[in-house]
């Protein structure tokens, strides 16, 4: 399997995990919703966890690529999105749901966008 085949499966298994948060995040209206009952706890727990795993996968990329390939797609801050992954890991107890819900509102569909790019343009 080459290196470009090896991306684009990794890039595949991102879209298919960020395209669980637009669904988690559904029922919650404001910040506030991820703190007021269980449910809303566990949608932030979960797409926390869809947001380390994939700031860690992003990371992973940008090594093996010496940092080129996510340079080609810079209306996202990738750096933010790797530094969110190690806020997640190290400091997750002091996680803002202010954040996280402006992510999810505004960075997401972006997101889920361009990584939809960068499978099309590696096929291609």
């Amino acid at each position: 399997m080459s290196d470009n085949d090896l991306l684009i499966e990794r890039l595949q298994q991102i879209l298919t995990t960020l395209e669980r948060i637009p669904k988690r995040f559904e029922s919650i209206a404001e910040p506030q919703d991820f703190c007021n009952t269980e449910s809303g706890l566990e949608h932030l727990d979960s797409i926390c966890m869809v947001l380390l795993a994939v700031g860690e996968a992003f990371k992973q990329i940008h090594q093996k690529t010496e940092g080129k390939f996510l340079t080609n797609y810079p209306q996202v801050p990738w750096q933010e999105i790797m530094g969110l992954r190690n806020i997640l890991a190290h400091v997750y107890f002091e996680v803002d749901e202010q954040q996280i819900y402006n992510i999810c509102r505004d960075d997401i569909p972006l997101l889920i966008e361009t990584v939809r790019r960068m499978i099309q343009d590696l096929n291609q």
